[in-house]
């Protein structure tokens, strides 16, 4: 039993060593650290690196890396156009580059965060310009390669125009004072008072 003990805490030592030692082209702050930061216990952030370290030796991933990654989670679709999104939502340092501490912070969020951070989080990902405010056709834009990743095995008799018109449902609803553009207060209102607007928009089934 002892054995087995010391052989468990070498393991974790390693990931330590790793972690701490790491030759790689970026080094990731330290695990204490990410546990204050995040919601994830040091654990599962030694799980989560040594899964990352794993996809991404040099401790960053691009964003061709990425979408080569999440393709092999949606193999009956294109995921291509919704892994170029979600990496402009992971790479917050806008440097082109997502490290291991912005897939945390991000993962964090998602699986952890109040339901304000997720949506919060959810509304940067739809507003692709970053000017504070979401218009239909990022909304479509959106949704469109959602349905394109889940593949026509998915949705065998989607027609193409049903994102435009799921867009216009949503959008209707989300618009409060028919400006034109969706705000972050109308956005996380609307998703609030309707979960079948979570839902529907599948905010945040296939993020990960």
């Amino acid at each position: 039993m002892p054995s087995t003990e010391t052989g468990r805490e070498k393991q974790t030592d390693s990931v330590e060593d790793d972690f701490e030692l790491s030759t790689v082209c970026h080094r990731p702050e330290s695990m204490d650290k990410l546990e204050e930061q995040t919601k994830f216990t040091k654990k599962e952030l030694q799980v989560l690196y040594r899964g990352f370290k794993n996809e991404c030796p040099c401790g960053v991933v691009n964003e061709e890396n990425f979408k080569t990654i999440y393709s092999q989670f949606f193999p009956q679709g294109d995921s291509s156009m919704y892994a170029h999104f979600l990496f402009e939502a992971f790479d917050t340092n806008k440097n082109g580059s997502v490290s291991f501490e912005d897939f945390v912070f991000g993962l964090s969020i998602i699986l952890r965060g109040t339901i304000n951070d997720r949506l919060n989080w959810a509304f940067n990902l739809y507003d692709l310009n970053k000017d504070g405010c979401i218009t239909k056709e990022e909304m479509f834009d959106i949704m469109k390669s959602i349905y394109d990743m889940m593949g026509k095995y998915t949705y065998p008799t989607m027609q193409d125009d049903i994102p435009r018109e799921h867009v216009e449902s949503f959008f209707q609803k989300m618009d409060r004072n028919k400006d034109g553009v969706v705000t972050i207060e109308e956005f996380i209102e609307s998703c609030k008072k309707d979960e079948n607007i979570m839902q529907s928009m599948q905010l945040f089934d296939n993020v990960i």
